[in-house]
């Protein structure tokens, strides 16, 4: 079984809280990862396990070791009684593990009964840091049944698991389009990848109102499918683009999306640059969010033309990354991001390409998306 990088937060926060809540998207491992700290088990989903949770409430409650409750918006009274069990004896700590795919009544539950009793963390699919082959990870994705481990799967995995999202999934935390819309929402969104969100536009073809476009996005974001990564906003005498960029989470469901097969050629396609774009994306921020780390994450484009693909903002520390599709990056990349990062006053700035070796001098980075990685999981910045 592959470690996942993100144990040893969840670790380190039992340590601290008497509970701790994982959410992340369907099938990314979650009861895995759980089950492999854990004690005891319950899938809430099921009203068998609903029934023996109920019938053995005492003796639960003074279990040694974590215990996990999965799919735990299916029972809401499950967290007024865990607050009353975690109030009764507020010095211990490590006590539960809750999961859950962002179900709205899941984060309410949270939110309105175990505020302040709990650390909440996220995991993703397997990344960079997990899964060694960049390239085998960028066609295919990183949800462990999807094909990353070597199961001849893909597209196949990837197509039922959007339907049963757009079918199922979706629906029971309150999307209310049909189907066919969700998943024309779907297609739609992965032409889009990578570009400024236009909510009128995705509207018009849709036949529906820009709120409403917004509204399914919402729902979309919260299941951990895309991201909406929004602009920074400098105080600078240019004129900056105002509309997040949208992207795809995962690359495996993105190419199953634009329709490539297993056996295609991955360079071959004319979105391929903005799919390693995302994919670099991705793999960052969930590689240094693994870690423990806070920042907040944006792109940068004036209207002039210059821009950075991705700026992370950890107050006294701002970095600015560009990625580019390409073992031999032109002088004048970095002079381009030369001057963004003069610009943003960045503290670091890098070039992430696909460089035979990776170059480092002082806050100026040239390197490969696996070293990066790398460097941020042995960093000694990066602590849970």
């Amino acid at each position: 079984m592959i470690k996942r990088l993100l144990t040893k937060l969840v670790m380190d926060r039992l340590m601290l809280f008497p509970a701790v809540t994982i959410l992340g998207p369907r099938q990314c491992g979650k009861t895995t990862l759980a089950r492999s700290i854990a004690s005891q088990y319950f899938n809430l989903e099921q009203p068998e396990e609903r029934t023996r949770l109920d019938a053995l409430w005492p003796e639960v409650m003074r279990a040694k070791g974590p215990v996990v409750f999965d799919e735990a918006h299916h029972w809401p009274e499950l967290f007024s009684r865990l607050r009353g069990a975690i109030d009764a004896d507020r010095k211990a700590n490590g006590r539960f593990i809750l999961l859950g795919s962002v179900s709205p009544t899941l984060m309410r539950g949270v939110s309105e009964s175990l505020a302040g009793r709990m650390a909440v963390l996220d995991l993703t699919p397997f990344h960079l840091g997990e899964i060694g082959d960049v390239d085998r990870l960028w066609r295919f994705g990183g949800f462990p049944d999807g094909g990353v481990l070597g199961q001849p799967v893909y597209p196949v995995w990837q197509e039922s698991y959007l339907r049963a999202m757009s079918e199922r999934d979706l629906p029971n935390w309150g999307l209310p389009a049909k189907p066919i819309v969700t998943h024309r929402l779907f297609r739609m969104l992965a032409v889009e990848h990578g570009s400024p969100l236009n909510l009128s536009k995705l509207g018009q073809s849709l036949g529906l109102s820009y709120h409403t476009v917004e509204s399914y996005l919402d729902h979309l974001e919260g299941a951990f499918l895309i991201r909406r990564l929004p602009p920074f906003e400098a105080n600078l005498r240019k004129r900056l683009m105002k509309s997040p960029r949208i992207y795809w989470r995962d690359s495996g469901l993105l190419h199953a999306l634009l329709r490539l097969r297993a056996d295609d050629d991955l360079f071959a396609q004319p979105w391929v640059g903005a799919s390693w774009e995302g994919f670099a994306i991705e793999q960052i921020l969930s590689t240094r969010q693994s870690q423990g780390e806070q920042f907040d994450a944006f792109y940068f484009r004036s209207h002039d033309g210059l821009e950075a693909d991705l700026v992370l903002d950890q107050g006294r520390e701002r970095e600015v990354i560009e990625i580019k599709l390409t073992s031999g990056p032109a002088p004048e990349d970095l002079a381009r991001l030369g001057k963004v990062s003069e610009m943003l006053e960045a503290t670091r700035q890098v070039l992430v390409c696909r460089v035979a070796e990776s170059l480092t001098h002082g806050k100026r980075w040239v390197a490969r998306l696996e070293d990066y990685v790398f460097a941020a999981i042995t960093s000694g910045r990066h602590e849970g």
